[in-house]
């Protein structure tokens, strides 16, 4: 039986630091070293879903007559804790600083690289 996941209250929201369309490389649990697309993020749940880690196999009953049924493979969700931004130019993990720029907006950095995110 699955565990449910408790979601975070407004006080206790941690900020995240990924964003949808950002690569990652998971550095904790079965899929560990693996790189993707980060396809969903869940900030009141603080969890991400990595394209193609965490496969998860899920069994669909036929809906109409004469449909049979189906095997489904989809990706889970995974804590936010265990990914980590991942550049693929230099193809290394790394963690995220903020950054002021002079006009005020602010800047996702790499702190191994030092490359800008947006």
């Amino acid at each position: 039986m699955a565990t449910a996941t408790t979601k975070a209250k407004a006080s206790e929201r941690i900020k995240m630091r990924i964003r949808k369309g950002d690569t990652v490389q998971v550095i904790a649990g079965k899929d560990k070293g693996k790189t993707g697309a980060v396809l969903r993020t869940m900030p009141n749940e603080n969890r991400v879903v990595v394209e193609g880690v965490n496969m998860r196999t899920r069994h669909e009953k036929p809906t109409q007559e004469g449909e049979t049924g189906r095997i489904v493979t989809e990706e889970a969700s995974l804590h936010a804790s265990n990914v980590m931004l991942y550049s693929t130019a230099k193809k290394v993990a790394s963690r995220v600083e903020i950054v002021v720029e002079k006009d005020g907006t602010k800047k996702r950095r790499l702190k191994k690289t030092g490359e800008v995110l947006d």
